[in-house]
């Protein structure tokens, strides 16, 4: 059986740095195809484009790692072109995919303008739904990985791993090194992240890529990437309550100290200083509002 096709779509959006930031992942093989993550409504046109340029007319299954506005807000709208598509998310995401209101009055609390920029999410119809045991079926292993959001799930596919946001944000820098830092939202815990990375590094055999929803697909080693990003986000928590409890003036010091310790002590996030200015703009507000998450699990005083 030959191997899947598997194709990455930037979806940029029009905001600072966003671009080669949001991953869709188009998978096709013989008889059938499947996508990963389809994005925020804004950016649909563009997919739906670049879909009909790969002369893609079958569409069987979108897969969402998780529903966060800018991963699976276009789910609505892609259903509407490939409306035979059936769509998989974890069971707690099926309530706020059909009725979307919470989850869009949620993100635009979190993101303010940048929700308004993304775009409201459209109803998905119940009848598009279906389960893990569909796609098992298929050959699409399912693994719970909460920690980014509790309803985060990964898929694991002919040798490609599609962790989402379970492994933090990535991107392929020179001689074959990596850009990678944590991604964890303004709710926070700590261990069931912890447990995702373990239960990822378990995979057997591992992962031969692993494709990032933020951004790229890396080859390789794919346990020793996973151990790095576990080891990488104990200690991004470590330096944060070492700062913290320095007790510096204001939330903005307080990550300042925590943002220039880790430039110098994670040489993965390291690679931040190469990166093109806008990225970095993009980079700096991302990871405000990591840190805000693991210093509001440390203790909600800080935030």
């Amino acid at each position: 059986m030959a191997e899947p096709v598997l194709d990455l779509i930037d979806l940029d959006q029009d905001l600072p740095g966003q671009r080669e930031f949001i991953s869709c992942w188009v998978s096709r093989e013989e008889g059938w195809t499947f996508l990963v993550d389809p994005g925020p409504p804004a950016s649909t046109d563009r997919l739906l484009a670049r879909l009909q340029e790969m002369g893609l007319e079958q569409l069987d299954y979108i897969l969402l790692t998780h529903i966060h506005l800018d991963h699976a807000g276009g789910t609505g709208l892609l259903l509407a072109a490939y409306p035979e598509a059936k769509v998989v998310c974890h069971e707690r995401a099926i309530a706020h995919l059909v009725d979307p209101a919470r989850l869009w009055q949620g993100s635009q609390a979190v993101l303010s303008s940048m929700a308004t920029v993304y775009g409201e999410p459209q109803p998905v119809p119940p009848h598009a739904l279906t389960g893990f045991e569909e796609i098992a079926a298929r050959g699409i292993h399912t693994i719970v990985t909460p920690g980014h959001a509790p309803h985060h799930i990964s898929f694991l596919h002919a040798g490609t791993l599609f962790c989402g946001e379970a492994a933090g944000t990535y991107k392929n820098m020179v001689n074959g090194s990596y850009y990678l830092r944590p991604a964890t939202p303004p709710r926070f815990v700590l261990e069931p992240a912890l447990m995702s990375l373990t239960r990822l590094q378990e995979i057997e055999p591992p992962p031969e890529r692993i494709a990032f929803a933020h951004h790229g697909l890396a080859r390789g080693d794919a346990r020793e990437l996973l151990q790095t990003a576990h080891r990488q986000l104990r200690h991004w928590v470590q330096v944060a309550r070492q700062e913290g409890a320095r007790s510096p003036a204001t939330f903005q010091q307080l990550f300042d100290n925590i943002h220039e310790r880790l430039l110098e002590e994670d040489p993965h996030y390291g690679w931040f200083r190469q990166l093109a200015p806008d990225i970095q703009e993009r980079e700096y507000q991302f990871v405000g509002n990591t840190l805000e998450g693991i210093l509001g699990y440390i203790d909600s005083n800080y935030i």
